[in-house]
């Protein structure tokens, strides 16, 4: 079995996917949208195959009511301690909200985390 993607709910279509598009390295499909239903996403893929899916609906917004439980974090691996620590700084220098310096757990992954633009916790591990 395999895991082919995570969906997330955005406001701002372009600028969630140009976030993972600039920082992850991912490749998005062009747009599709459903007019009837209000409905907009792209599909962003990366090295191995495993896609975020970016969606976007009228009546879907932060001021929404209803109580979601769902994703806390979603991890990607850049391969090395120095790598992790150097992307940390990369979105500390762009103005993004850090949320985990740098440091080994407890589970003995090295990681950082980061808000992407929507406050989806984003780690970067090594």
């Amino acid at each position: 079995m395999q895991l082919t993607h995570i969906a997330i709910w955005t406001n701002e279509l372009e600028r969630s996917r140009d976030f993972y598009v600039k920082y992850f390295s991912g490749k998005s499909n062009e747009k599709y949208v459903n007019p009837k239903k209000g409905f907009a996403s792209y599909f962003v893929t990366f090295e191995g195959g495993a896609s975020l899916e970016i969606m976007q609906r009228a009546d879907i917004t932060r001021e929404s009511t209803d109580v979601f439980i769902g994703l806390a974090h979603f991890a990607f691996s850049v391969g090395s301690k120095e790598k992790v620590d150097a992307m940390i700084e990369r979105f500390r220098s762009d103005g993004f909200r850090i949320t985990g310096e740098p440091r080994t757990t407890g589970d003995g992954y090295y990681e950082g985390a980061v808000m992407d633009p929507d406050g989806n916790i984003v780690e970067v591990i090594a």
